[in-house]
């Protein structure tokens, strides 16, 4: 089978349209933070009160005015106005301007919710300092293996220098006018720009990053695995067979399994049963409909398969699953 780079592409857009169309966030929480003077957050900052899933959440820092540092894992870089920065793993890092500045502690200063007002935190006396929209976001995408091996600790966009960055800095300035000018229902609408920058920032991120040999990015640059994943992805009710896909990939069965496996270290089928529950995870946090015709649609014939399929994917039973998502 030739490599034909536009089918490649098409294949490639059209699992990231299915993916994209899935993200919901199940909890954020916005701040400004405005420090002058020399200043320094704590290295391993607390998010435990911010969030009753802490373990699942997403720190996430655009610089709005000035400039700052930024240390991780050891390594320093400059922050300037129009960076966005999302740690997907909630690594642990630090933010500060000058050296050895004054300690502050932005995630503990912050008032008990609920807020009628987004929070803005000011430190130091200075006339001139940088200014930060901060705070977490919360998404179980991050349950889908094959995109969450796909990401790094840290996904960094300098929207000043990227080339399609007009309407996402245009977006982010409507998030500052929601904090300077508070008007009725402003704390229910910076969650929502925040999700739609954070879209266009994985979207970003997974179409600038470089493929490796092996991983869900690889997968998607080959000609035989993209046109099986875009099947997949475009109907995944449908009754799957290795035949099918073999087919449709030009390969035989034996060769599809051994590519997927050595890329996805995964077979077909079961990439199609984790993708269908990761999208029954979706709709039991976002649908009223009854767990049976959930477990129905990933294919599950009776719904004890599938709340012990889902269990095991992610160590939650399917009623308990959609009982934190609505708390």
């Amino acid at each position: 089978m030739s490599e034909n780079p536009d089918a490649v592409g098409v294949a490639r857009d059209d699992v990231l349209s299915a993916l994209l169309s899935t993200i919901r966030l199940s909890g954020s929480l916005q701040f400004c933070f405005m420090p002058t003077g020399d200043w320094q957050t704590d290295a391993a900052p607390s998010l435990a009160n911010l969030s009753a899933k802490a373990s699942g959440t997403m720190p996430f820092h655009i610089v709005v005015e000035g400039r700052c540092w930024l240390k991780t894992e050891g390594e320093e870089s400059e922050l300037e106005a129009g960076d966005v920065l999302v740690f997907p793993f909630g690594t642990g890092h630090q933010l500060g301007a000058g050296r050895d500045g004054t300690l502050v502690l932005p995630t503990r200063d912050l008032p008990q919710k609920p807020w009628r007002e987004i929070p803005v935190l000011r430190y130091g006396e200075a006339a001139q300092g940088v200014r930060l929209l901060c705070g977490y976001l919360q998404w179980d995408g991050l349950s889908f293996a094959p995109l969450r091996q796909a990401l790094p600790k840290l996904i960094h966009v300098r929207t000043r220098a990227a080339n399609d960055g007009d309407w996402l800095r245009a977006t982010i300035r409507q998030m500052v006018e929601e904090v300077d000018r508070p008007r009725a229902g402003g704390v229910s609408m910076l969650p929502r720009l925040t999700e739609i920058v954070f879209i266009e920032i994985l979207r970003h991120q997974i179409m600038m990053a470089e493929p490796r040999s092996v991983g869900w990015l690889a997968a998607l640059a080959d000609p035989a695995l993209s046109r099986c994943l875009s099947l997949i992805h475009d109907d995944p009710k449908r009754d799957w067979s290795l035949e099918d896909l073999a087919a449709a990939a030009g390969q035989s069965r034996s060769a599809l399994a051994d590519r997927f496996q050595a890329m996805l270290d995964t077979s077909p089928i079961r990439y199609i049963r984790d993708w269908r529950l990761y999208l029954a995870s979706v709709a039991l946090a976002t649908s009223g409909q009854p767990i049976a015709a959930i477990a129905y649609e990933a294919g599950y014939a009776t719904e004890a398969a599938f709340n012990r399929a889902f269990s095991r994917a992610f160590a939650t039973p399917p009623a308990a699953w959609r009982a934190m998502a609505r708390a």
